[in-house]
């Protein structure tokens, strides 16, 4: 299968104003279909340069390819075509009356037909399980329904590429595990995922790849496996591995790989492990 490249950065610089770069010499290509998580401490660039995906920030120097466009040529409108973003804070992105309108606002500025705008909006809220809120007042909602209200937002824009600043930040383990499992459904049915967190749980269990920022440059870049067996690397961004690959890590003696992301995994080994030297005889 040909590896279709839907994002491109080409030795992205980017400044606030007169300050120190935020961003230096970044490259990298993220390929249709893709779930890529982006890590790092914070200042490390993550929002920074993922806000260059959309257009809504531009490079000082270098470029920035979407679908093969140069987005220094391009409108953050025309890009959100392609490219859907959600904030970390919904607070920011939210500001209609009722949930309906809100998910609605983006495509009539598309000039798309009133039928077309309530199937999608429709179908949407029909995703992220918020049906029965079409006509609630956004702020009535909790946390976690309000990042779904802006999520839906961007489902309903029908866009290739969906980035999650901080998806699960401020919400209880059910709420960003509803999150966390739609936004595998999505990537599951096509859509590319690019999601900022600090929790490296969540990259365990959903990414497929993680892109690691340091002091604005690209520290690692590969499989979350690969980058989880190097503790070394990721106390440098002061991250820590999941739990779990902490404590396979530390079971290396009894020949556990360093690897491991998951419970179930762990389990398996540890149980194959143990009927290696009769434990279970």
């Amino acid at each position: 299968m040909n590896r279709q490249v839907l994002i491109k950065a080409e030795n992205l610089t980017f400044k606030y104003g007169t300050e120190p770069p935020v961003l230096r010499n970044i490259s990298l290509e993220i390929a249709r279909g893709e779930c890529v998580a982006v890590i790092g401490q914070n200042g490390a660039g993550k929002t920074t340069l993922a806000k260059h995906f959309n257009g809504m920030l531009k490079p000082v120097s270098g470029k920035v390819y979407v679908g093969g466009r140069d987005t220094e040529r391009l409108k953050v409108s025309v890009l959100a075509r392609t490219v859907g973003y959600v904030f970390q804070n919904p607070d920011h992105q939210i500001f209609h009356d009722t949930v309906g309108k809100e998910v609605a606002f983006g495509l009539k500025n598309f000039d798309l037909p009133g039928k077309v705008i309530e199937e999608r909006v429709t179908a949407a809220l029909e995703t992220v399980g918020l049906t029965a809120h079409h006509a609630t007042y956004p702020f009535n909602l909790s946390k976690g329904q309000r990042q779904r209200v802006a999520l839906a937002s961007v489902l309903a824009m029908q866009t290739e590429v969906i980035v999650l600043d901080e998806p699960t930040t401020g919400q209880d383990y059910r709420e960003s595990m509803q999150i966390m499992n739609l936004v595998k459904k999505l990537n599951q049915n096509g859509h590319t995922v690019i999601f900022i967190t600090h929790d490296m749980a969540l990259v365990a269990e959903f990414a497929q790849r993680a892109i690691v920022l340091c002091n604005g440059e690209i520290l690692a870049d590969g499989g979350v496996r690969s980058i989880f067996s190097r503790p070394e690397l990721l106390k440098e961004t002061f991250l820590k591995p999941p739990q779990i690959t902490a404590l396979a890590q530390s079971l290396n003696r009894y020949a556990i790989p360093p690897d491991v992301l998951k419970v179930k995994e762990m389990y398996e080994l540890l149980k194959a492990r143990g009927e290696e030297i009769g434990c279970f005889s």
